[in-house]
């Protein structure tokens, strides 16, 4: 049976995905080209992960002021997601943006413990390499 996922929540989803915040955009920039695979906006109906490794089940959350009054519903929401296997951690955006290479090197250790030790690679540049030609 297939599963769908609700037209809203994919709509909303996609909405964050093309307008991140500064956050985001922060950590994307030096974590899209990790692998296991990152992904922003992830959803685990009816919740939407603003960054998530699904190999790991690892989601990461930023959170800003505004979840100092939603600490309640964030718990919950995070209640929920750890029922589904998966491993949520939290951080200020403000400390994500004073600091945005150590809060990759968190989330990148982060997710080595969830994978068993192993950490996630980067993807070698291709700066540098020699382009192959296509025709003779």
């Amino acid at each position: 049976m297939l599963r769908r996922i609700d037209p809203a929540l994919l709509a909303r989803a996609r909405e964050l995905r093309n307008n991140p915040t500064e956050t985001e955009l922060a950590v994307w920039r030096l974590i899209s080209r990790h692998r296991p695979a990152f992904t922003r906006q992830h959803i685990v109906a009816p919740f939407i992960i603003d960054l998530a490794c699904r190999q790991a089940k690892l989601g990461v959350e930023f959170d800003g002021s505004q979840h100092i009054a939603e600490a309640d519903r964030d718990e919950r929401r995070s209640a929920y997601l750890r029922t589904r296997g998966w491993r949520v951690i939290r951080l200020w955006n403000s400390e994500v943006l004073s600091n945005p290479e150590g809060a990759v090197e968190y989330i990148l250790a982060q997710t080595a413990e969830c994978l068993g030790g192993a950490p996630p690679q980067a993807l070698a540049s291709r700066a540098g390499r020699e382009r192959k030609q296509r025709w003779n």
